[in-house]
Formats: C-alpha cells, sequence, structure tokens
C-alpha cells in the first residue's frame, strides 16, 4: 500500500476492525519510512450485477440510486439515515444472493418497497407512488388499501 504522504510502499498495520457490519476491514497503517498513519479498506470483490430497465436498456447496479430514492422518498418523515442504508444493504444482499448477473428494476423496486413498508407505510406510498407510475387517484387508493389489508394480517 503506497503512503499518501512519501509514496513509499513499506507499511505495517496498525489496527484492523470490521467495517460495514464485516462486510470490509478498516486498517491503519504507518508509513515505515516517514511515520505518516492513514487507513486503508479491504472489501470484498464482488461480481457486478446488471439492472434490465424497463425499455430494455441494461446498467451496472448502483446501490447509491436505491439509497437516493429512499432518502427522498423519506424526507420529512422520522426515519433514520441508518434504517435507510440498512435497507439498501439488505436489497443489495438479497439480489448478489440470488446469484444472477442480471435482474430487472421491477424486481429491485419489489424488494425495496417490501422492506421499505415495514419501516415508514407513507414513505413506502411515495416510494411506490413514483415506483408504479400511478397514472390517478384510483391506483393510489388500491396501493394503500394493499397496505390496509397487509396490516390486518399482520396484527391477526
Amino acid at each position: 500500500m503506497k503512503c499518501p504522504k512519501c509514496n513509499s510502499t513499506h507499511s505495517r498495520v496498525v489496527d484492523s476492525r470490521h467495517a460495514d457490519e464485516v462486510n470490509a476491514i478498516r486498517r491503519r497503517r504507518e508509513c515505515e519510512n516517514c511515520g505518516t498513519r492513514f487507513t486503508t479498506f479491504e472489501n470484498i470483490e464482488k461480481r457486478p450485477l446488471i439492472v434490465v430497465k424497463k425499455d430494455g436498456t441494461r446498467e451496472q447496479f448502483l446501490r447509491e440510486k436505491i439509497l437516493n430514492g429512499l432518502v427522498r422518498s423519506c424526507e420529512k418523515r422520522p426515519v433514520r439515515y441508518e434504517q435507510l442504508e440498512e435497507i439498501t444493504n439488505n436489497v443489495e444482499w438479497q439480489l448478489r444472493d440470488e446469484g444472477r448477473a442480471e435482474i430487472s428494476s421491477r424486481e429491485i423496486g419489489e424488494h425495496v418497497m417490501n422492506l421499505l413498508m415495514h419501516v415508514d407505510q407513507v414513505s413506502y406510498v411515495r416510494f411506490a407512488s413514483v415506483y408504479k407510475e400511478f397514472k390517478d387517484v384510483d391506483q393510489l387508493l388500491q396501493s394503500m388499501q394493499g397496505i390496509l389489508a397487509e396490516n390486518k394480517r399482520s396484527d391477526a
């Protein structure tokens, strides 16, 4: 690992600990040449996951897009950012566990909505209204009736 100050490749690890819920390791290093301390992260190399969009185009999966959509749907709601990161992590893990190289944007949205519904129902409706592209109030009401039915099943 190159020192950011003197570019020496000789450093020693001073401290290691888990980062990102054990998906990465954070290492504090010290350059043996100049004594500068710096931090590095070691992550598991993941194979690319391709998203097939509604129009048939393909692009690389970016977890930031999910997180940004969640942040927008949860504005002014009592939802902590950590909860949104947890949903994003869970969705990515579910998708990668399926072992497929390609997944549709529709399936990603369904995963997100299933998790968001249990965190905040208003945010769920906001996310669903954009994701499902409701054309009118009737479609929105049908979605909300689905939430109510789900709540009744959960309470029973």
